[in-house]
């Protein structure tokens, strides 16, 4: 069959990823208008409906999901052709990396400076993947992994473990007087939606009588919980290595008693076969990092 237009299959895409033809037309710089008729011509071609109009609303069908699915993976793997063959015009080479989101801004990023210092050849681009993927469907050199070795047909790396530890706002902490730790049973406490069972093990880690209290602040991601802290809005428990910045600034105090071990571990993952030069090169590096005091 003949292909579509990339201009209706981006419009589409954008409008099945929003579930709306608004805030796609602001990301592609189309009116609602445009984006509509667009995605209507693409109907047309294809010969049968992507969305259901309801109210002023739309629905994908079931039709529209499974293309909207594959389409999303093809013009990922697009744009990394398109970055790679932009940076090989200009002589380097270009890695595509998958990543957690708090891992990425609070622990990759800002050493990134010293990657690029050390090889101005290579070119990152970093997209969020929360879930293991198939390399061989996603467009992707590498990825950082988060839990256990369980990643099928991928080579696992590990980089380090994840200890917990409790920290609070320097002002929080002296009107909660938490250089006593047994008077957290009676604190505001941040929690990670996902781990809302951590301040009760480390409160048995601690031998603390009591239990924490669950009436506090709940985020889905530990750059929010980390931020929360700082606000002040309670004492959170957080992964040590996300917070070196925070301690050393003294914009959080850590309160005194145990780490908090996790079983689980943070992974560099590559697919199965050849490792290339620029892949090698960042394995080197992050590895490289492993070894440094955080600044």
């Amino acid at each position: 069959m003949r292909l579509p237009s990339l201009t209706h299959l981006r419009c589409f895409e954008a409008a099945a990823r929003h579930q709306s033809f608004t805030a796609a037309g602001e990301e592609i710089g189309l009116t609602q208008s445009a984006v509509s008729k667009k995605v209507k011509e693409l109907e047309v071609d294809l010969g049968f409906e992507l969305f259901q109009r309801v109210g002023r609303g739309v629905v994908l069908t079931a039709a529209g999901a499974g293309l909207a699915q594959d389409l999303a993976q093809d013009l990922g793997g697009l744009r990394s052709s398109l970055q790679k063959a932009v940076a090989a015009g200009a002589g380097r080479s270009a890695l595509r990396i998958a990543v957690l989101p708090t891992f990425a801004n609070r622990w990759l990023i800002p050493r990134l400076p010293d990657f690029f210092d050390r090889h101005p050849e290579i070119e990152l681009s970093l997209s969020t993947r929360l879930e293991p993927f198939d390399f061989a469907r996603e467009p992707f050199d590498l990825a950082i992994h988060y839990g256990s070795d369980n990643w099928p047909g991928a080579r696992m790396v590990v980089l380090f473990g994840e200890q917990m530890v409790p920290v609070a706002a320097p002002e929080f902490f002296a009107a909660h007087r938490l250089a006593q730790p047994e008077t957290l049973p009676k604190v505001p406490l941040v929690h990670l939606d996902s781990r809302s069972d951590a301040w009760g093990n480390w409160f048995r880690e601690a031998g603390i009588q009591g239990q924490p209290r669950q009436d506090g602040r709940y985020f889905d991601q530990y750059s929010m919980v980390i931020g929360a802290a700082v606000a002040g809005l309670g004492a959170a428990i957080v992964p040590f290595d996300m917070v070196t910045g925070e301690l050393s600034s003294g914009a959080l105090k850590q309160l005194p008693g145990p780490g908090l071990r996790s079983h689980k571990r943070y992974y560099l993952v590559h697919p199965h076969g050849p490792v290339s030069d620029p892949m090698q090169k960042f394995k080197t590096w992050i590895t490289r990092q492993l070894r440094r005091k955080p600044e």
